[in-house]
This record gives structure tokens, C-alpha cells and sequence, in this order.
């Protein structure tokens, strides 16, 4: 299988650029991974676009972010760490420069904290009608079932990460909470079984990332995580997780 047969929106990339500030996280700093770098990676894909995702690292740092989405051009937009005090005036700005959601890491930290979601969620929904993303176990996702399932718009990174409380998340996505096909890597379960059972519970839900550069994952993303999926669901219903869905996410205006 050729690896540009198919349309990709990368709805998962971090870039690790030295020449904005990092800070450590539990010890943690990680290598550089420019734009060049990306693309250089994603060479032999159709890319369309994709989502460069603030991680842990770079806490509430919105210059590399600034810098990445000017680069890479008007197909990526970005998901930022936001503090809960951001005012009105600087999200309509992050909205013009490309934001499209803010993030809520509950698994390694550097965001705000998860008591401030459900306002954070509601507020950036009403007013840049951004969605908010999780990076979450999905073992803890019973405890946050009913806060997420009355947000106007939720995706959750790396298929949920575990096996335990994956019958929560597809509670969730039949619920219409949006779940990225990310980070094989770090799972504990058969990913082919769990990419099936979401694009059943909810066609609409799934969408493909790469986790480019895989920092701190065991295993780091390989050309294999892009075949699973197509050879899992068939080629009309991997286009779908792997453009479709997140152009529609990420991207509505160019649906109208």
C-alpha cells in the first residue's frame, strides 16, 4: 500500500523548536523536532494539513507555536495550554494566528487545572468556538463522564491510553466526543480491535494523528500506524479517520 493513496490531516505533531523556551517536566526535556523535521518525516505522505498540539514542555509558551503555524502555512492550526486568567482579547488573537483548542493535559501536566475545564471549555466554545482536547487515561474518565459528555465539543488523545475505562470512552463517543488514532505506542490493548469498536460506536469520532516526534512514547510512530488503520477499516472508511473527520473538526470552514 502506497502511503499517499490516501489524504492525511495529521491531527497529532509536536514541534520541539531550540529556540523557544522549554521547560523540563518530571526531569523530562525533550530533543529537537523543527518543521523541517516534520515534513521531512512526512515526505511520501498526501498531506493536507495537520495539528501542531502544545505539549507538556512547552506549558503556556504561545511564540514556537506563533513561529510553527506561520511556517507550515494556513492547512495547520494549533491546540494550545492556555492559564484559565488568558483574557478575551488574547484568545481572538491566538484564534487569528490559527488556534483551534486549548488542551488539558491530566497525564504529564504543564496546563491549567482540570477544575477549571468545564469553564475554560464553555468559554472558549462561546467565543472562538474552539473545542477542548484531554490528554487523559481512560481510567479516570469515569469521574469526568458527565462533565465531558455536556461539553459542546471534546476529542481525547492516543485512543484513551488504556484498556481499563475504554468502555467509558466509547460511552463518550457515542455521545459525540471526538477521539484521535494516536500514539500507538503507548497503549495497552490491541489497537486494530479498538479503532473498529470507536468507528462503530460513532463514524464521525475518529481521526488519524501521528504523535510525530513520539516524545517519551515506548515506542515511537512508524509507517505500520497508517497501514493499521486502512487495513482495519477498508479504504472508504480509513479516508474518513484520516482526513474526513478532522477536516471537519479542525477545519469547518472549508465544509461550507
Amino acid at each position: 500500500m502506497s502511503l499517499n493513496e490516501f489524504k492525511l490531516f495529521d491531527t497529532h505533531l509536536h514541534i520541539i523548536d531550540s529556540r523557544f523556551p522549554v521547560v523540563p517536566n518530571n526531569g523530562y526535556l525533550p530533543d529537537e523536532f523543527t518543521c523541517k523535521d516534520y515534513l521531512n518525516q512526512m515526505h511520501d505522505y498526501s498531506l493536507s494539513g495537520g495539528v501542531i498540539v502544545s505539549g507538556s514542555f512547552q506549558a503556556f509558551d504561545q511564540s514556537y507555536l506563533a513561529d510553527a503555524l506561520k511556517t507550515l502555512g494556513p492547512s495547520f492550526v494549533g491546540v494550545t495550554q492556555l492559564p484559565a486568567s488568558v483574557s478575551d482579547e488574547e484568545l481572538l488573537e491566538l484564534n487569528k494566528i490559527g488556534i483551534r483548542a486549548i488542551r488539558f493535559n491530566l497525564k504529564r501536566g504543564g496546563s491549567e487545572e482540570i477544575n477549571q475545564l468545564d469553564s475554560m471549555a464553555r468559554r472558549v466554545y462561546d467565543l472562538v468556538g474552539w473545542h477542548v482536547e484531554l490528554y487523559v487515561d481512560s481510567r479516570e474518565l469515569d469521574g469526568l463522564f458527565n462533565t465531558l459528555a455536556a461539553l459542546p465539543a471534546v476529542s481525547i488523545d492516543h485512543l484513551g491510553l488504556s484498556k481499563e475505562g475504554f468502555g467509558t470512552l466509547l460511552k463518550l463517543v457515542e455521545r459525540g466526543v471526538h477521539v484521535k488514532a494516536t500514539g500507538f505506542g503507548r497503549v495497552d490493548f490491541d489497537v486494530r480491535t479498538a479503532v473498529k469498536d470507536i468507528f462503530s460506536a460513532n463514524p464521525e469520532s475518529l481521526m488519524f494523528g501521528s504523535d510525530l516526534p513520539s516524545t517519551r512514547a515506548p515506542r515511537p510512530y512508524e509507517d505500520g500506524d497508517f497501514n493499521l488503520v486502512v487495513e482495519a477499516l477498508g479504504k472508504e472508511k480509513a479516508q474518513k479517520v484520516l482526513h474526513e473527520n478532522a477536516v471537519k473538526f479542525y477545519r469547518p470552514e472549508q465544509n461550507r
